[in-house]
């Protein structure tokens, strides 16, 4: 029966045409992906793109607006309490184009270069959305019901802060229905299940000197080594004899000295654990402190003269949660793919949705067409083949949804 009423929403005359405008406007949906990409964005420092996609949305017709965390949101029409819908897609990358050359179309048509992919491809279905609806008059009443937000701080330490940010200042959260994140290209997947994750700094500091003259003094590289070893051993042993969850852990940056011939001074490594099981976080959080605790006793008491100092930061925070398997938001999504022959899979990732999932809200992430690889390289790429089918997608899952409003909540 679902699949039958989403049949009949895109066949009405609108939606239809709504579809094959994806097609049509193919060519400006690909150099507007080129500019925004083009844009640097490095978390933390998202302002410029944000002040150029507040313009783009505006010229679209949109009303729109930049909130105290750097958010982008955007309503159409005079009455923002009309919006019960959000669609996001971060304006964040890990890493950012040197200068605006190194994004390009290679001679293969792929758009090449830092955040193509992610999240360029959310970013760019997001205008590609906003300018189909303000172009449409009879898709007015759709785009009414929708709030558009490009927001900051999805990757890596900004720890999800502008989703955070709307999520608990929103004057009108109470009013949102549902969740719809547009996070990188491919349509396989619907993450309903936020993946829970802690990020630590682990530091060890101390006096350092002369590799050869003040040869006994404690050095934090080697005892920050022995921490990592120690936790990589204990955490593998717990996570084999236990097989409670999907689990990980990365040291991912380890940093300090000066010379190879001088103590150093101090010396720093940044771990991410992320878990089905957020109780089983807290159990390896704790294995951190015992191992760096175990580790600082241990250089201090073989030290010839001054001693270490050690501290663990945690760098971040993210909530889990999970859509139910029955939620209507689910099912509408899952009818949409097979009226479309989308053949996804629901699975578990970190995302924006952590956020409204952790506070019971209905909210999915999934991909915005198209095909992509490298994430979070400088060979990220992004290829624009089987961007229509997403894009079609994400417009018929939101007038599904915003149909069902009319009935019940989501």
């Amino acid at each position: 029966m679902e699949v039958r009423r989403v049949a009949q929403l895109a066949e009405q005359t609108p939606l239809f045409q709504a579809q094959r405008w994806f097609s049509r406007e193919r060519g400006w949906i690909n150099e507007i992906h080129l500019q925004l990409c083009r844009i640097p964005a490095a978390t933390f420092f998202e302002q410029a793109r944000a002040e150029w996609f507040r313009n783009e949305l505006e010229a679209c017709g949109w009303n729109a607006k930049l909130d105290r965390a750097g958010n982008v949101l955007a309503t159409l029409g005079a009455n923002e309490d009309d919006a019960v819908l959000v669609v996001s897609a971060h304006l964040d990358t890990v890493l950012a184009p040197g200068r605006p050359e190194d994004i390009y179309y290679a001679a293969d048509g792929r758009l090449t270069g830092p955040g193509t992919a992610d999240n360029g491809s959310g970013l760019s279905a997001l205008l590609a959305l906003a300018r189909v609806m303000a172009e449409t008059p009879e898709l007015h009443g759709l785009a009414a019901s929708l709030l558009l937000v490009a927001n900051v701080g999805e990757e890596g330490e900004g720890n999800l802060s502008g989703m955070r940010y709307l999520c608990r200042h929103h004057p009108r959260i109470a009013k949102l229905k549902a969740f719809l994140v547009l996070d990188g290209p491919s349509t396989d997947h619907v993450t309903a299940q936020a993946l829970a994750s802690r990020r630590f700094e682990v530091s060890f500091s101390g006096p350092g000197g002369h590799s050869w003259n003040d040869y006994g003094t404690p050095n934090p590289v080697h005892a920050l080594a022995n921490v990592i070893a120690s936790f990589v051993r204990d955490a593998d042993f717990k996570l084999s004899a236990e097989r409670r969850a999907r689990c990980s852990y990365n040291f991912g940056i380890i940093e300090g000295g000066t010379s190879v011939n001088s103590i150093p001074s101090s010396a720093r490594a940044k771990l991410d654990l992320r878990s089905e099981e957020p109780a089983l976080l807290e159990e390896l959080s704790a294995l951190l402190t015992a191992s760096v605790e175990r580790g600082l006793e241990s250089s201090n008491r073989n030290a010839r003269c001054d001693r270490l100092n050690a501290k663990v930061k945690e760098l971040g925070s993210r909530p889990g949660g999970r859509l139910p398997d029955q939620s209507p938001l689910l099912r509408t999504i899952q009818a949409v793919d097979s009226y479309l022959n989308i053949k996804s899979r629901v699975d578990c990732a970190s995302t924006d949705a952590n956020v409204p999932l952790s506070m019971g809200l209905a909210a999915v992430s999934i991909g915005a067409g198209g095909q992509g690889g490298g994430a979070h390289t400088g060979q990220e790429w992004y290829s624009p083949e089987g961007r229509d089918l997403g894009l079609r997608r994400v417009l018929l899952i939101l007038a599904a949804l915003t149909d069902r409003t009319t009935e019940q909540n989501i």
